[in-house]
């Protein structure tokens, strides 16, 4: 049976929440709430040194586990055996970050993590660094009703050019990874087919992850109890049964203008995706000038961040890849073992 890392990547509001849920409910995975430690930890890994000295592995794994920011509160681990294992195992910057998900995994007794943030979508060749192994589903959902979503987030403080460039963005890495990565690696999967035929598309799904399909895992209302924190209100539809009843409901919350701009600036990728246009009539050059110039903007900030990072992989401190599967231990050469738990995980 497969243990490769499982991560649900999309833009924001298309469904990954739910998805994430749906995988928690099967009974050999475990993905938890969304943390915030793999990216900053990746980007900031110079400030830790060699991770194969035991006291750089010892103050990296401090700081995921009291840095308030990471969020590591919401895995519900113990923070002491969590610096144990990982002083006590590969010295590697994915072995140490993957040992915080697979302690969570054994929360559960189950054999397998995951993890889901949306903008991963974009940061798949990071995520391969660390966990050479990983496998990545793409849900993908209707932009309109992405950009609708977007809008009423409390957390959401840009405008509707920006909420348009985030799902063009997602949509246009995923044909990057379609083109590039092997089909085990990566499956893509639409929203409206998983809310219309959940059963049929989890089977589907389950076939690429290796694993046997679980009635569980379609109707995934206990896993929300769990794997979503009470205070993410604007999840609360995941604690009930798989709804389509947002299908399409941008029509009726977006203004006009913005459904002229999303049909005049996504169409091309809406209809490759299976979705059909209204024929909106054309949007005023002032808004599509305002949505180019946003895309340029973001555009520029993508390549300078990559810059950056190729930069700093010419001076890496220390092994970048996780040393914790089957899988990644094959490709590194080295043999597989599990670590010993001295007590049992909180």
């Amino acid at each position: 049976m497969s243990d490769r890392p499982v991560f649900v990547i999309g833009c924001p509001r298309s469904g990954t929440t739910m998805l994430q849920l749906m995988l928690h409910s099967h009974p050999r995975m475990a993905v938890p709430p969304e943390t915030r430690f793999l990216v900053p930890a990746y980007h900031r890994r110079r400030t830790w040194g060699d991770l194969r000295v035991t006291q750089r592995r010892r103050a990296f794994a401090q700081w995921i586990a009291t840095e308030r920011s990471t969020k590591f509160r919401e895995l519900k681990i113990d923070k002491d055996e969590f610096i144990r294992q990982c002083v006590e195992g590969p010295g590697s910057l994915g072995s140490v970050l993957g040992t915080a998900f697979r302690m969570y995994a054994d929360r559960f007794d189950k054999p397998r993590w995951g993890d889901k943030r949306p903008s991963y979508v974009k940061q798949v060749d990071m995520l391969l660094r660390l966990f050479p192994d990983a496998q990545f589903i793409h849900l993908i959902r209707d932009g309109r009703d992405c950009v609708s979503s977007l809008k009423e987030m409390p957390w959401y403080n840009l405008d509707s050019f920006h909420a348009v460039s985030t799902w063009a963005e997602a949509i246009d890495a995923g044909g990057r990874l379609r083109r590039t990565l092997p089909e085990d690696t990566y499956y893509e999967l639409r929203y409206e087919d998983l809310t219309d035929d959940p059963a049929t598309e989890l089977k589907k799904l389950c076939h690429f992850l290796e694993e046997d399909f679980a009635p569980s895992m379609v109707s995934p209302r206990e896993a929300a109890q769990v794997a979503v924190p009470q205070h993410k209100v604007w999840h609360s539809n995941t604690h009930s049964d798989v709804l389509r009843s947002r299908v399409g409901s941008w029509a009726n919350r977006l203004e006009d203008w913005e459904i002229s701009l999303c049909e005049h600036m996504l169409g091309d990728r809406l209809e490759s995706m299976g979705y059909e246009l209204t024929g909106a009539p054309k949007p005023s050059k002032e808004h599509v000038v305002a949505c180019q110039k946003t895309m340029q903007k973001r555009k520029a900030s993508r390549m300078r961040k990559a810059m950056r990072d190729r930069l700093n992989r010419l001076r890496e401190p220390s092994p970048v890849a996780a040393l914790l599967t089957s899988g990644q231990c094959a490709l590194a050469g080295v043999p597989h073992h599990r670590p010993e738990v001295s007590e049992p995980a909180v």
